[in-house]
C-alpha cells in the first residue's frame, strides 16, 4: 500500500484509542532503546554492567571484608535478585523527572494521552531488566542456586513493579515542571531508599521491631517475590500485601495529580 493510498488514513481512523496508545507506546519505547544503544559501542552490556559492578562491590564488602552474614548463600544471587529490579525502578523514576521537559515540543503537539511519556520510560527500563535476567540465571548456575516453583511469583512481581513505578512516575513528572528542585530531591530520596530497601539485606535481617515497618516499603514485598525464586524463605505474604495496597494507592494518587496538573504542565513546558 502506497503512502498516497486513501485507505491508509481510513485504517488509521479506525484504530481504537487503546490501540493507538499501545502502538505509540511501543514506537516511542523502541526508539528510545535504539537511540540509547546505537550511540554506544558496548550497547546492551552497559545495561547490565552497572548492577554487576555494584553487586561485586557489595559482595566483596559483606562476604570478604566484614563477613556480616546478611542474606542467604550464594549471596551474589541474593543480591542480584533485588539489585536488578532496583535498577529498573530507580532508572525509570530518575528519568521521569525529565519526562515532560525533555521533548516539550513533541508533547505539546501530540493528541495521545501524555501519560505515555511516563509509560515509555517504565517500559524501556523494564525491557532492560528482562534482558538482564539471563545474567542472574548465569550466576545462579555458576554458584549453585537452585530454582524452585516460587519463580512463578515473578508473574506477579513484574507487573506489580511496573504499576508501582508508573504510579510514582505520574506523581513525580508533572510536579518537577513546577518545582525544578524536586529533580535533585528525587535523586536524594532514591539514594536513601536504596539503603532503606531490602537489597543488600533481607527483611528477616532487620531487628524484629523494624521488620514490621520495613514491610511498608512498597519495594520490600516486590523484592521478596523475586528472591523467592531461589530463596523460598524470603517470601513474605504480609509485605506482598502491603506492596499491592501501596501500588494501588500510588496509581490513584499519580493519576489524580496528573489529571489535575496536565493543562498547567502544557503551558509551562
Amino acid at each position: 500500500m502506497s503512502p498516497d493510498d486513501p485507505a491508509r488514513p481510513v485504517a488509521r481512523r479506525r484504530w481504537s484509542p487503546a490501540t493507538r496508545y499501545r502502538r505509540s507506546l511501543w514506537l516511542l519505547t523502541t526508539r528510545d532503546l535504539k537511540v540509547r544503544y546505537s550511540t554506544s559501542a558496548l550497547g546492551y552490556v552497559w545495561s547490565i554492567l552497572d548492577p554487576l559492578v555494584m553487586a561485586g562491590i557489595y559482595w566483596f564488602v559483606f562476604t570478604v571484608v566484614f563477613d556480616k552474614g546478611v542474606g542467604h548463600e550464594p549471596y551474589i544471587v541474593f543480591l542480584l535478585s533485588a539489585l536488578l529490579p532496583w535498577m529498573w525502578f530507580t532508572g525509570a523514576i530518575s528519568d521521569s523527572t525529565r519526562a515532560f521537559t525533555r521533548e516539550a515540543k513533541l508533547i505539546r503537539s501530540t493528541t495521545i494521552p501524555r501519560t505515555i511519556w511516563v509509560a515509555r520510560l517504565v517500559l524501556s527500563k523494564g525491557i532492560e531488566f528482562v534482558l538482564s535476567i539471563p545474567v542472574l540465571a548465569l550466576f545462579a548456575i555458576v554458584f549453585g542456586a537452585a530454582l524452585n516453583v516460587d519463580v512463578l511469583w515473578w508473574l506477579l512481581a513484574i507487573p506489580l513493579q511496573a504499576a508501582l513505578t508508573f504510579g510514582i512516575g505520574l506523581l513525580v513528572a508533572p510536579l518537577v515542571v513546577f518545582f525544578r528542585d524536586l529533580e535533585r530531591a528525587v535523586k536524594l530520596v532514591l539514594r536513601f531508599l536504596f539503603y532503606a530497601s531490602p537489597i543488600i539485606y533481607g527483611l528477616s535481617d532487620l531487628p524484629p521491631a523494624l521488620q514490621f515497618w520495613g514491610a511498608f516499603n512498597p519495594l520490600a514485598g516486590i523484592f521478596s517475590l523475586y528472591r523467592s525464586a531461589f530463596f523460598p524463605q524470603e517470601f513474605d505474604p504480609f509485605a506482598v500485601s502491603v506492596s499491592i495496597g501501596m501500588t494501588l494507592l500510588f496509581l490513584v494518587v499519580g493519576f489524580l495529580v496528573y489529571r489535575a496538573s496536565i493543562r498547567r504542565v502544557l503551558k509551562e513546558i
